[in-house]
Protein backbone atom coordinates (compact mmCIF):
# COMPACT_ATOMS: atom_id res chain seq x y z
CA UNK A 1 0.00 0.00 0.00
CA UNK A 2 1.06 3.87 -0.77
CA UNK A 3 0.06 7.20 0.37
CA UNK A 4 0.63 10.24 -1.40
CA UNK A 5 3.21 12.68 0.97
CA UNK A 6 2.65 16.27 0.51
CA UNK A 7 5.76 16.82 -2.64
CA UNK A 8 3.55 14.50 -4.72
CA UNK A 9 5.42 11.20 -4.37
CA UNK A 10 4.11 8.15 -2.67
CA UNK A 11 5.17 6.35 0.33
CA UNK A 12 5.16 2.92 0.89
CA UNK A 13 3.76 2.24 4.30
CA UNK A 14 5.62 -0.95 4.79
CA UNK A 15 8.85 0.72 4.44
CA UNK A 16 7.34 3.37 6.89
CA UNK A 17 6.13 0.34 9.38
CA UNK A 18 9.67 -1.18 9.08
CA UNK A 19 11.67 1.68 9.61
CA UNK A 20 9.44 2.39 13.00
CA UNK A 21 10.35 -1.20 13.80
CA UNK A 22 14.27 -0.60 13.79
CA UNK A 23 14.04 2.15 15.96
CA UNK A 24 12.15 0.03 18.53
CA UNK A 25 14.16 0.31 22.05
CA UNK A 26 16.37 -3.14 23.07
CA UNK A 27 14.14 -4.50 25.83
CA UNK A 28 17.35 -4.73 28.86
CA UNK A 29 18.21 -6.97 32.09
CA UNK A 30 20.74 -4.78 34.29
CA UNK A 31 23.00 -7.36 36.13
CA UNK A 32 24.66 -6.25 39.57
CA UNK A 33 27.41 -7.91 41.45
CA UNK A 34 28.04 -7.67 45.26
CA UNK A 35 31.18 -8.48 45.60
CA UNK A 36 33.18 -9.60 48.56
CA UNK A 37 33.18 -6.46 51.37
CA UNK A 38 31.06 -4.55 49.18
CA UNK A 39 27.81 -2.94 49.95
CA UNK A 40 24.57 -3.92 48.84
CA UNK A 41 23.30 -0.11 48.89
CA UNK A 42 26.32 1.13 46.72
CA UNK A 43 25.85 -1.58 43.58
CA UNK A 44 22.13 -0.73 43.97
CA UNK A 45 23.09 3.26 43.26
CA UNK A 46 25.67 2.12 40.46
CA UNK A 47 22.15 0.06 38.93
CA UNK A 48 20.30 3.02 39.03
CA UNK A 49 23.33 5.30 37.11
CA UNK A 50 23.66 1.96 34.52
CA UNK A 51 19.50 2.44 34.17
CA UNK A 52 20.03 5.88 33.01
CA UNK A 53 23.12 5.33 30.35
CA UNK A 54 20.71 2.30 29.26
CA UNK A 55 18.56 4.60 28.86
CA UNK A 56 20.66 7.09 27.29
CA UNK A 57 21.46 4.35 24.62
CA UNK A 58 18.15 3.52 23.58
CA UNK A 59 17.48 0.35 25.72
CA UNK A 60 14.11 -0.36 27.65
CA UNK A 61 15.28 -1.56 30.77
CA UNK A 62 12.54 -4.43 31.97
CA UNK A 63 14.54 -5.48 35.08
CA UNK A 64 17.73 -6.17 37.01
CA UNK A 65 18.90 -8.53 39.20
CA UNK A 66 21.76 -8.30 41.76
CA UNK A 67 24.35 -11.66 42.64
CA UNK A 68 26.34 -11.54 45.61
CA UNK A 69 29.59 -13.77 45.08
CA UNK A 70 32.24 -14.79 47.18
CA UNK A 71 34.96 -14.23 44.25
CA UNK A 72 35.03 -13.90 40.77
CA UNK A 73 34.99 -16.61 38.38
CA UNK A 74 37.52 -16.26 35.86
CA UNK A 75 34.85 -18.55 33.36
CA UNK A 76 31.97 -16.50 33.97
CA UNK A 77 32.32 -13.97 35.98
CA UNK A 78 29.13 -14.76 38.62
CA UNK A 79 29.57 -18.77 38.81
CA UNK A 80 27.70 -21.30 36.98
CA UNK A 81 24.31 -21.21 39.00
CA UNK A 82 23.84 -17.11 38.60
CA UNK A 83 24.08 -17.76 35.17
CA UNK A 84 21.04 -20.18 34.72
CA UNK A 85 19.43 -17.82 36.95
CA UNK A 86 20.13 -14.82 34.26
CA UNK A 87 19.04 -16.80 31.28
CA UNK A 88 16.03 -17.84 33.12
CA UNK A 89 14.74 -14.05 33.91
CA UNK A 90 16.30 -13.07 30.20
CA UNK A 91 13.84 -15.71 28.51
CA UNK A 92 11.08 -14.75 30.88
CA UNK A 93 11.27 -11.14 30.28
CA UNK A 94 11.75 -12.32 26.13
CA UNK A 95 15.36 -9.54 26.71
CA UNK A 96 17.24 -8.12 23.70
CA UNK A 97 20.18 -7.55 25.88
CA UNK A 98 21.86 -8.29 29.16
CA UNK A 99 24.46 -5.37 30.50
CA UNK A 100 26.65 -6.08 33.59
CA UNK A 101 27.34 -3.32 35.65
CA UNK A 102 31.34 -4.64 35.79
CA UNK A 103 33.63 -4.59 32.97
CA UNK A 104 34.10 -8.19 31.63
CA UNK A 105 36.61 -10.32 30.11
CA UNK A 106 36.40 -11.39 26.42
CA UNK A 107 36.44 -14.96 27.71
CA UNK A 108 33.70 -13.85 30.27
CA UNK A 109 31.93 -12.51 27.72
CA UNK A 110 32.05 -15.26 25.40
CA UNK A 111 31.16 -17.91 27.51
CA UNK A 112 28.32 -16.08 29.17
CA UNK A 113 26.80 -15.51 25.58
CA UNK A 114 27.22 -19.20 24.81
CA UNK A 115 25.83 -19.95 27.74
CA UNK A 116 22.54 -17.53 28.05
CA UNK A 117 21.53 -17.11 24.09
CA UNK A 118 21.73 -13.38 24.09
CA UNK A 119 23.60 -10.35 23.20
CA UNK A 120 25.46 -9.32 26.03
CA UNK A 121 27.12 -6.05 27.09
CA UNK A 122 29.28 -4.87 29.74
CA UNK A 123 29.60 -0.98 31.58
CA UNK A 124 32.55 0.17 29.08
CA UNK A 125 30.98 -1.33 26.02
CA UNK A 126 27.72 0.90 26.99
CA UNK A 127 29.76 3.61 27.94
CA UNK A 128 31.48 3.16 24.79
CA UNK A 129 28.00 3.01 22.67
CA UNK A 130 27.07 6.18 24.00
CA UNK A 131 29.88 8.13 23.39
CA UNK A 132 29.77 7.02 19.58
CA UNK A 133 25.77 8.19 19.14
CA UNK A 134 26.91 11.55 20.63
CA UNK A 135 30.24 12.22 19.28
CA UNK A 136 29.31 15.53 16.72
CA UNK A 137 32.83 16.88 16.22
CA UNK A 138 35.61 15.14 13.93
CA UNK A 139 37.82 15.24 17.17
CA UNK A 140 35.15 13.46 19.14
CA UNK A 141 34.35 10.90 16.67
CA UNK A 142 38.40 10.31 16.26
CA UNK A 143 38.51 9.91 20.10
CA UNK A 144 35.38 7.57 19.98
CA UNK A 145 36.36 5.27 17.20
CA UNK A 146 40.28 4.68 18.91
CA UNK A 147 39.22 4.53 21.94
CA UNK A 148 36.08 1.53 20.48
CA UNK A 149 38.90 -0.22 18.35
CA UNK A 150 41.41 -0.72 21.32
CA UNK A 151 38.44 -2.22 23.45
CA UNK A 152 36.85 -4.30 20.69
CA UNK A 153 40.66 -5.39 19.65
CA UNK A 154 40.60 -7.90 22.03
CA UNK A 155 37.13 -9.17 21.95
CA UNK A 156 37.35 -10.87 17.74
CA UNK A 157 36.28 -13.79 18.83
CA UNK A 158 32.62 -11.86 19.49
CA UNK A 159 33.12 -8.79 17.12
CA UNK A 160 34.22 -9.94 13.82
CA UNK A 161 34.44 -7.29 11.28
CA UNK A 162 37.18 -6.77 8.46
CA UNK A 163 36.89 -2.64 8.58
CA UNK A 164 36.96 -3.43 4.49
CA UNK A 165 36.07 0.36 4.61
CA UNK A 166 39.31 1.41 5.78
CA UNK A 167 41.69 -1.09 4.32
CA UNK A 168 41.24 -3.50 1.95
CA UNK A 169 41.65 -7.17 2.86
CA UNK A 170 42.69 -8.41 -0.45
CA UNK A 171 46.07 -9.22 -0.74
CA UNK A 172 46.79 -8.53 3.14
CA UNK A 173 46.14 -11.83 4.64
CA UNK A 174 49.23 -13.51 5.36
CA UNK A 175 49.75 -17.49 4.54
CA UNK A 176 48.35 -19.54 6.97
CA UNK A 177 46.42 -16.33 8.98
CA UNK A 178 42.99 -16.38 10.39
CA UNK A 179 40.40 -13.93 9.84
CA UNK A 180 40.74 -12.94 13.23
CA UNK A 181 44.42 -12.42 13.23
CA UNK A 182 43.89 -10.26 9.87
CA UNK A 183 41.25 -8.37 11.41
CA UNK A 184 43.53 -7.38 14.71
CA UNK A 185 46.51 -6.74 12.43
CA UNK A 186 44.40 -4.27 10.44
CA UNK A 187 42.46 -2.57 13.15
CA UNK A 188 46.54 -2.32 14.59
CA UNK A 189 46.93 -0.31 11.42
CA UNK A 190 43.60 1.39 12.30
CA UNK A 191 44.57 2.63 15.78
CA UNK A 192 47.96 4.23 14.33
CA UNK A 193 46.23 6.13 12.01
CA UNK A 194 43.76 7.56 14.48
CA UNK A 195 46.31 8.51 16.95
CA UNK A 196 48.82 10.03 14.38
CA UNK A 197 45.31 12.37 13.21
CA UNK A 198 44.75 13.19 17.13
CA UNK A 199 48.69 13.85 17.48
CA UNK A 200 48.05 16.41 14.90
CA UNK A 201 44.33 17.85 16.11
CA UNK A 202 46.78 18.51 19.67
CA UNK A 203 49.43 20.25 17.60
CA UNK A 204 47.01 22.17 15.64
CA UNK A 205 45.09 23.21 19.65
CA UNK A 206 48.56 24.15 20.64
CA UNK A 207 48.71 26.75 17.90
CA UNK A 208 45.46 27.89 18.44
CA UNK A 209 45.85 28.15 22.46
CA UNK A 210 49.11 30.50 21.75
CA UNK A 211 47.20 32.97 20.91
CA UNK A 212 44.94 32.86 24.25
CA UNK A 213 47.59 33.16 26.52
CA UNK A 214 47.19 36.31 27.68
CA UNK A 215 43.33 35.13 29.35
CA UNK A 216 42.91 33.62 32.79
CA UNK A 217 41.36 30.17 31.40
CA UNK A 218 38.47 28.43 33.75
CA UNK A 219 37.38 24.44 33.04
CA UNK A 220 34.13 23.78 34.24
CA UNK A 221 34.18 19.51 35.46
CA UNK A 222 32.22 17.51 37.03
CA UNK A 223 30.09 14.30 37.42
CA UNK A 224 28.25 13.73 33.94
CA UNK A 225 25.04 15.35 34.22
CA UNK A 226 25.73 17.62 36.88
CA UNK A 227 24.62 20.77 35.03
CA UNK A 228 27.82 21.67 33.22
CA UNK A 229 26.35 22.81 29.92
CA UNK A 230 23.61 24.80 31.51
CA UNK A 231 26.03 26.60 33.87
CA UNK A 232 28.17 27.05 30.38
CA UNK A 233 25.38 28.74 28.63
CA UNK A 234 24.62 30.95 31.66
CA UNK A 235 28.14 32.23 31.80
CA UNK A 236 28.78 33.00 28.50
CA UNK A 237 25.76 32.84 26.40
CA UNK A 238 27.80 29.42 24.85
CA UNK A 239 24.75 27.96 22.89
CA UNK A 240 25.78 24.33 23.96
CA UNK A 241 23.75 21.77 23.61
CA UNK A 242 21.50 20.77 27.36
CA UNK A 243 19.99 17.82 27.70
CA UNK A 244 18.61 15.62 31.14
CA UNK A 245 20.82 12.73 30.35
CA UNK A 246 24.31 11.51 30.55
CA UNK A 247 26.89 12.57 28.13
CA UNK A 248 24.97 14.86 26.67
CA UNK A 249 28.06 16.86 25.98
CA UNK A 250 31.86 14.85 24.54
CA UNK A 251 33.13 18.05 22.04
CA UNK A 252 35.00 20.95 24.72
CA UNK A 253 33.41 24.03 23.87
CA UNK A 254 35.40 27.57 25.19
CA UNK A 255 34.34 31.07 25.09
CA UNK A 256 35.38 34.26 25.68
CA UNK A 257 33.12 35.99 28.21
CA UNK A 258 33.59 39.00 30.70
CA UNK A 259 33.70 38.08 34.31
CA UNK A 260 33.30 41.86 35.62
CA UNK A 261 34.45 44.95 33.89
CA UNK A 262 38.21 44.54 32.30
CA UNK A 263 37.93 40.93 33.16
CA UNK A 264 37.69 38.88 30.17
CA UNK A 265 37.97 34.95 30.67
CA UNK A 266 38.28 31.42 28.52
CA UNK A 267 35.56 29.47 30.17
CA UNK A 268 35.77 25.65 28.60
CA UNK A 269 32.75 23.11 29.11
CA UNK A 270 34.45 19.11 28.71
CA UNK A 271 33.35 16.09 28.93
CA UNK A 272 31.68 14.43 31.88
CA UNK A 273 33.38 12.44 34.75
CA UNK A 274 31.33 8.85 35.85
CA UNK A 275 32.76 6.44 38.15
CA UNK A 276 34.31 3.33 36.63
CA UNK A 277 35.05 5.62 33.55
CA UNK A 278 37.07 3.03 31.26
CA UNK A 279 40.78 4.22 31.28
CA UNK A 280 40.67 3.73 27.22
CA UNK A 281 38.14 6.74 27.72
CA UNK A 282 40.49 8.60 29.63
CA UNK A 283 43.58 7.96 27.16
CA UNK A 284 41.83 8.65 23.82
CA UNK A 285 40.48 11.94 25.06
CA UNK A 286 43.46 13.22 25.68
CA UNK A 287 43.30 16.35 23.16
CA UNK A 288 39.62 17.06 25.38
CA UNK A 289 40.89 16.59 28.56
CA UNK A 290 44.31 19.04 28.03
CA UNK A 291 41.28 21.46 28.53
CA UNK A 292 41.18 20.91 32.00
CA UNK A 293 45.05 20.13 32.25
CA UNK A 294 45.49 23.32 31.38
CA UNK A 295 43.46 25.53 33.06
CA UNK A 296 44.52 28.15 35.58
CA UNK A 297 41.06 27.64 37.46
CA UNK A 298 38.53 24.82 37.84
CA UNK A 299 35.27 25.39 38.33
CA UNK A 300 33.71 21.88 40.10
CA UNK A 301 30.06 22.18 39.58
CA UNK A 302 28.29 19.37 41.38
CA UNK A 303 24.66 18.02 41.31
CA UNK A 304 23.46 19.03 45.02
CA UNK A 305 20.30 17.07 44.72
CA UNK A 306 21.97 13.74 43.83
CA UNK A 307 21.94 11.82 46.97
CA UNK A 308 25.37 10.80 46.45
CA UNK A 309 27.26 13.85 45.31
CA UNK A 310 30.06 13.30 47.87
CA UNK A 311 30.76 10.24 46.40
CA UNK A 312 30.56 11.83 43.09
CA UNK A 313 32.28 14.54 43.92
CA UNK A 314 35.45 12.02 45.04
CA UNK A 315 35.17 10.05 42.10
CA UNK A 316 35.58 13.72 39.99
CA UNK A 317 38.58 14.42 42.15
CA UNK A 318 40.17 10.99 41.68
CA UNK A 319 39.88 11.60 37.79
CA UNK A 320 41.65 15.07 38.05
CA UNK A 321 44.32 12.99 39.73
CA UNK A 322 44.58 10.49 37.08
CA UNK A 323 44.98 13.49 34.33
CA UNK A 324 47.21 15.08 36.21
CA UNK A 325 44.99 18.29 37.39
CA UNK A 326 45.03 17.89 40.47
CA UNK A 327 46.49 20.86 42.21
CA UNK A 328 44.23 23.70 40.52
CA UNK A 329 42.24 26.66 42.44
CA UNK A 330 39.18 25.34 42.58
CA UNK A 331 35.74 26.98 43.10
CA UNK A 332 33.31 24.20 43.86
CA UNK A 333 29.69 24.61 42.38
CA UNK A 334 26.57 23.32 44.05
CA UNK A 335 24.43 23.22 41.24
CA UNK A 336 20.20 22.02 41.17
CA UNK A 337 19.77 23.22 44.49
CA UNK A 338 16.29 24.39 43.70
CA UNK A 339 15.68 20.60 43.29
CA UNK A 340 16.45 20.07 47.18
CA UNK A 341 13.28 19.51 48.94
CA UNK A 342 14.25 20.49 52.67
CA UNK A 343 15.44 23.91 53.28
CA UNK A 344 17.65 23.03 56.13
CA UNK A 345 19.61 20.56 53.75
CA UNK A 346 20.57 23.87 51.65
CA UNK A 347 21.71 25.48 55.22
CA UNK A 348 23.43 22.51 56.01
CA UNK A 349 25.34 22.40 52.88
CA UNK A 350 26.28 25.91 52.68
CA UNK A 351 27.92 25.35 56.64
CA UNK A 352 29.48 22.05 55.14
CA UNK A 353 31.13 24.17 52.53
CA UNK A 354 31.34 27.82 53.59
CA UNK A 355 33.89 28.60 50.27
CA UNK A 356 30.99 27.37 47.50
CA UNK A 357 28.90 28.89 45.53
CA UNK A 358 25.24 27.58 45.15
CA UNK A 359 23.05 28.20 42.09
CA UNK A 360 20.47 26.88 40.08
CA UNK A 361 21.91 27.47 36.57
CA UNK A 362 18.47 26.33 34.81
CA UNK A 363 16.68 28.60 36.95
CA UNK A 364 19.38 31.69 36.50
CA UNK A 365 19.86 31.76 40.56
CA UNK A 366 23.00 32.63 42.05
CA UNK A 367 24.73 33.67 38.96
CA UNK A 368 26.16 36.57 40.66
CA UNK A 369 27.62 34.29 43.28
CA UNK A 370 29.82 31.94 41.14
CA UNK A 371 30.96 35.38 39.18
CA UNK A 372 32.02 37.03 42.52
CA UNK A 373 33.42 33.26 43.61
CA UNK A 374 35.04 32.56 40.96
CA UNK A 375 36.78 36.52 40.93
CA UNK A 376 37.62 36.03 44.46
CA UNK A 377 39.80 32.78 43.54
CA UNK A 378 41.22 34.45 40.45
CA UNK A 379 42.65 37.25 42.21
CA UNK A 380 43.30 35.42 45.22
CA UNK A 381 46.71 34.66 43.80
CA UNK A 382 47.31 38.36 41.93
CA UNK A 383 51.10 39.50 42.60
CA UNK A 384 51.18 43.41 42.43
CA UNK A 385 54.52 45.36 40.85
CA UNK A 386 55.84 48.73 40.99
CA UNK A 387 56.73 49.44 37.62
CA UNK A 388 58.72 52.59 36.60
CA UNK A 389 58.12 53.21 32.51
CA UNK A 390 58.75 55.86 30.25
CA UNK A 391 55.48 57.30 28.77
CA UNK A 392 57.68 57.53 25.89
CA UNK A 393 58.00 53.89 25.66
CA UNK A 394 54.35 53.16 24.29
CA UNK A 395 54.91 49.13 23.20
CA UNK A 396 55.90 49.18 27.16
CA UNK A 397 52.67 51.05 28.44
CA UNK A 398 50.72 48.52 25.92
CA UNK A 399 52.29 45.24 27.21
CA UNK A 400 51.22 46.10 30.54
CA UNK A 401 47.71 47.27 30.06
CA UNK A 402 47.28 44.16 28.35
CA UNK A 403 48.12 41.68 30.85
CA UNK A 404 47.80 43.39 33.95
CA UNK A 405 45.28 45.69 35.57
CA UNK A 406 46.37 49.08 36.33
CA UNK A 407 45.50 50.20 40.02
CA UNK A 408 47.08 53.91 39.82
CA UNK A 409 48.83 55.97 37.73
CA UNK A 410 51.22 58.75 38.70
CA UNK A 411 52.39 60.98 36.19
CA UNK A 412 54.24 63.58 38.25
CA UNK A 413 56.63 60.74 39.53
CA UNK A 414 60.17 61.70 38.27
CA UNK A 415 63.24 59.16 39.64
CA UNK A 416 64.84 58.76 36.81
CA UNK A 417 66.63 61.16 34.10
CA UNK A 418 63.65 61.10 31.87
CA UNK A 419 61.49 64.23 31.76
CA UNK A 420 58.03 62.35 31.73
CA UNK A 421 57.65 59.25 33.34
CA UNK A 422 54.66 56.98 34.37
CA UNK A 423 54.60 55.02 37.62
CA UNK A 424 52.16 52.39 37.54
CA UNK A 425 51.35 50.08 40.50
CA UNK A 426 49.86 47.10 38.26
CA UNK A 427 47.86 43.83 39.11
CA UNK A 428 48.57 41.30 37.33
CA UNK A 429 46.86 37.86 36.58
CA UNK A 430 48.26 35.07 38.64
CA UNK A 431 49.47 33.13 35.41
CA UNK A 432 50.65 36.67 33.70
CA UNK A 433 53.58 37.24 36.17
CA UNK A 434 55.93 34.92 35.48
CA UNK A 435 55.61 35.73 31.63
CA UNK A 436 55.61 39.29 32.23
CA UNK A 437 58.62 39.75 34.55
CA UNK A 438 60.17 37.84 31.62
CA UNK A 439 59.19 40.36 29.33
CA UNK A 440 60.36 43.12 31.19
CA UNK A 441 64.26 41.76 30.77
CA UNK A 442 64.43 43.59 27.05
CA UNK A 443 62.74 46.73 28.59
CA UNK A 444 65.30 46.22 31.67
CA UNK A 445 68.13 46.46 28.96
CA UNK A 446 66.88 49.65 27.34
CA UNK A 447 65.65 51.55 30.74
CA UNK A 448 68.87 51.01 33.15
CA UNK A 449 67.42 53.02 35.84
CA UNK A 450 63.83 50.89 35.74
CA UNK A 451 62.65 50.11 38.69
CA UNK A 452 60.93 46.88 39.62
CA UNK A 453 59.52 46.43 42.70
CA UNK A 454 57.15 43.09 43.88
CA UNK A 455 56.15 44.49 47.29
CA UNK A 456 55.26 48.04 46.82
CA UNK A 457 54.78 48.18 50.86
CA UNK A 458 58.44 47.06 51.31
CA UNK A 459 59.52 49.10 48.47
Amino acid sequence: MKIDNKRGGSVDTFQVHNALAKVEREKAVLIGVVKQGESRLDVEDSLLELALLADTAGAQVVTELIASVQRIHVATYVGKGKVEEIAELSTEVEADLIIFDDDLSPIQLRNLEREIECKLVDRSSLILDIFARHARSATAKTQVELAQLEYFRTRLTRHWTHLSRQKGGIGMRGPGETQIETDRRMIGLRIALLKERLDKISRQKITQKKGRSEFTRISLVGYTNAGKSTLMNELADAGVLTENRLFATLDSTTRLTNLAANKQILLSDTVGFIRKLPHRLIESFKTTLDEVREADVLLHVVDASHRRFHEQMLIVNETLVEIGAENKPTLLVFNKIDAIEDPLDVVALKEEYPDAAFVSALRGIGLTEVKTSLLDVIESDYVEWDVIIPVTDQKAVAHIRKVGEILSEDYAYARTTYEDDIKAVVQLRFRAAPKFSEDLEPLLARHRDLLLIEDPAKG
